[in-house]
């Protein structure tokens, strides 16, 4: 599992590739804290190249997407292949963030 993550202007993205499973969480949840600590940008989660999510991957974009509200910060969810797509319908994540 590698997370990349490039500033773009107001935009900051994140790019993950692999498996986001309990065992890649905790080095994922490492990666993404430049998402929490910015201010009045966008945060793009680019799930191009993920292949899956357990749920504690799921708790990691959450704590995104309440982060990024208390700074001001909207984040979209990139990407997603029929199978996250399904996880993200099934546990209402869907509702919860924006998905393109």
């Amino acid at each position: 599992m590698t997370t990349t993550i490039s500033n773009n202007g107001n935009q900051l993205i994140a790019a993950f590739a692999g498996r986001l499973d309990t065992a890649a969480a905790v080095q994922t949840a490492e990666d993404v804290k430049p998402l929490l600590e910015a201010s009045n940008k966008e945060i793009i989660l680019d799930c191009t190249d993920l292949e899956y999510i357990s749920s504690s991957g799921l708790r990691i974009f959450l704590t995104v997407r309440k982060e990024a509200a208390t700074h001001g910060n909207k984040v979209i969810v990139r990407n997603i292949n029929a199978d996250i797509r399904q996880v993200f319908v099934m546990t209402g994540f869907v509702s919860l963030f924006e998905i393109q």
